[in-house]
C-alpha cells in the first residue's frame, strides 16, 4: 500500500465514521436502550482486541448476548449459543451490533475495511510473512468478513467448532486478508463496502 493510498484510505474513514456517527448517533443509543432491557446489562459491549502492529484496543459493539457464568470460555460464537437473545440475533444478522465501531474507526483504531480484529491469541501470534496482516487497521468489514458471512452458522453445524475454526477458517481468513493487503485498492475497498451493505457474499 502506498503512501497517497493509506492517506486516501484513512481520509475515507475520518469523513465517512464522522458522518456516520452524526447520522446514527440517536439510533446507536435506542438500539443500546433496547438491548439493555433485552439482555438486563449494559447495551453497549466492549472487550480488547488485536490491532495494527498486534497492538490491543478497545472494540465497542450493541450487546446481543446475555452474560453467563454457566457458559465455558471460548474464543468463537455459534448460532446456537442460547446466551444470544432474539432481538440480538437480529442486531447480529443485519451487523447493527458493529454500529459504535464507527467509533473505533474514527479514533484510528480501525478502518471501514480490513482484516476483522481477532481476541489475543490469533492475529498476535502471526509468524514470518502471515504478519503483514497486522500491518495495517483492522475494519467493520473486509474480504475474509464477506467469504464467512455466515461463519457462526458454519460453526454450528461442525462436531467440533473450535477445532473447525482453527484448522479451516483462520488459516483461510488469513489467506484472504494476505491477497486483499497485497492487491489493495481504494476502489475495491468501496466494492467490499457496497457487497456488505447489500448482503453480497463474495470472495
Amino acid at each position: 500500500m502506498t503512501t497517497g493510498q493509506k492517506f486516501l484510505k484513512r481520509s475515507f474513514d475520518i469523513l465517512a465514521s464522522f458522518i456516520g456517527l452524526v447520522i446514527f448517533f440517536p439510533f446507536i443509543f435506542l438500539i443500546a436502550f433496547v438491548a439493555f432491557l433485552d439482555t438486563k446489562a449494559n447495551g453497549f459491549y466492549s472487550d480488547f482486541r488485536i490491532g495494527r502492529k498486534g497492538k490491543a484496543f478497545r472494540m465497542y459493539k450493541i450487546r446481543s448476548m446475555r452474560k453467563s457464568s454457566h457458559f465455558p470460555p471460548t474464543s468463537i460464537t455459534i448460532s446456537t449459543d442460547s446466551r444470544i437473545t432474539p432481538f440480538g440475533r437480529f442486531l447480529r444478522t443485519t451487523k447493527m451490533d458493529e454500529l459504535p465501531q464507527l467509533w473505533n474507526v474514527l479514533i484510528g483504531d480501525m478502518s471501514f475495511v480490513g482484516p476483522r480484529p481477532d481476541v489475543p491469541g490469533f492475529s498476535d501470534k502471526l509468524q514470518g510473512e502471515d504478519r503483514i496482516i497486522l500491518s495495517i487497521r483492522p475494519g467493520i468489514t473486509g474480504s475474509a468478513s464477506l467469504a464467512f458471512r455466515n461463519e457462526e452458522r458454519l460453526l454450528a453445524q461442525q462436531p467440533d467448532p473450535e477445532k473447525y475454526n482453527r484448522e479451516i477458517i483462520w488459516p483461510e481468513k488469513i489467506r484472504l486478508n494476505k491477497a486483499y493487503i497485497q492487491n489493495y485498492s481504494f476502489g475495491r475497498d468501496m466494492k467490499i463496502i457496497w457487497d456488505t451493505i447489500f448482503f453480497v457474499n463474495k470472495k
